[in-house]
């Protein structure tokens, strides 16, 4: 393609404000049950996040403790086991 010249070049147009707000028209007043309402619904997984937000913060301490039981063999008992993990269970249901 070739471009030779200008062409039709035009100067600046006027700045006209044809859709202002005296043109705009009130929303019709909806009455009764036909009121829309919105609505915001939360997959189980974003609430399951939400939830584990809200949980208390890290004791340190006790996780420190529980890591030495581990290391010298006496934490991994079936019952401990079951026992933490009954007690995660519920603070996340």
């Amino acid at each position: 393609m070739q471009i030779q010249g200008l062409g039709n070049v035009n100067g600046a147009q006027r700045v006209t404000n044809a859709h202002g707000p005296h043109n705009a028209r009130p929303a019709p007043h909806v009455r009764g049950d036909s009121l829309n309402i919105d609505q915001l619904d939360i997959s189980p997984e974003a609430d399951l996040v939400s939830r584990a937000r809200d949980l208390p913060d890290v004791r340190q301490e006790r996780i420190d403790s529980i890591r030495a039981q581990i290391e010298a063999g006496t934490y991994e008992t079936e019952a401990k086991l079951n026992a933490a993990l009954s007690s995660l269970l519920d603070e996340i249901a």
